[in-house]
C-alpha cells in the first residue's frame, strides 16, 4: 500500500475515532497530495518519494508557522500547527540524530574535497541531495557551517 492510500485509510480510521485534529490534518495531506499528482511533473503518477517531499513541506510550513505564533504570543494557535505537524511526521521516515548528521556532513566534506567556509556551496549541493528526506535542510546548513568554520 502506498503513502497516498494509507492516509487514505487513516482518514477513515480518524472520522470513525470522531478525531477532529488528526482529521483536518490528514484531509490537508491527502489536498496537497492530490494537487502534487495533478502537477506537469508528476503526469498523473505520484510516487511515495513525491509524497515524502510534500509532507515535509507541510511540516516545515507547520513548524514555521507555529514558531511565528509563538514569538505573537499565540500559543493557542502555535499548539494548533503544532498538532497537525505532529501528524504529518508519522509519513515521514525517521529524522537522523545529531550524530549521524555531524558523521554524514564529514563524509560530504571529505567527499567534495572542502577545505573552508569559502566551500560551502559545494559541500551544501552534495549534502542536500544525499540527505534528503534524512534531515531538514536547516539542520544540515547549520552543521556544515560549524565544521567548515572549524576547519
Amino acid at each position: 500500500m502506498g503513502l497516498f492510500e494509507q492516509i487514505s485509510e487513516d482518514i477513515k480510521r480518524a472520522m470513525l475515532a470522531r478525531n477532529k485534529a488528526e482529521l483536518e490534518a490528514l484531509r490537508g495531506i491527502k489536498k496537497e497530495l492530490l494537487e502534487a499528482k495533478t502537477s506537469k511533473e508528476a503526469n498523473g503518477e505520484l510516487t511515495d518519494a513525491m509524497s515524502v517531499k510534500v509532507i515535509q513541506k507541510m511540516a516545515k510550513q507547520g513548524k514555521d508557522a507555529a514558531e511565528v505564533f509563538v514569538q505573537q504570543g499565540r500559543r493557542d494557535l502555535a499548539d494548533e500547527y503544532l498538532a497537525q505537524v505532529e501528524v504529518y511526521e508519522r509519513y515521514l521516515p525517521a529524522q537522523m540524530s545529531d550524530e549521524e548528521l555531524t558523521a554524514a556532513v564529514k563524509a560530504v566534506i571529505e567527499q567534495v574535497g572542502a577545505k573552508g567556509p569559502q566551500d560551502m556551496g559545494k559541500v551544501m549541493g552534495t549534502a542536500t541531495k544525499q540527505l534528503a528526506g534524512k534531515a531538514e535542510g536547516r539542520a544540515i546548513s547549520e552543521k556544515v557551517k560549524a565544521i567548515l568554520a572549524a576547519m
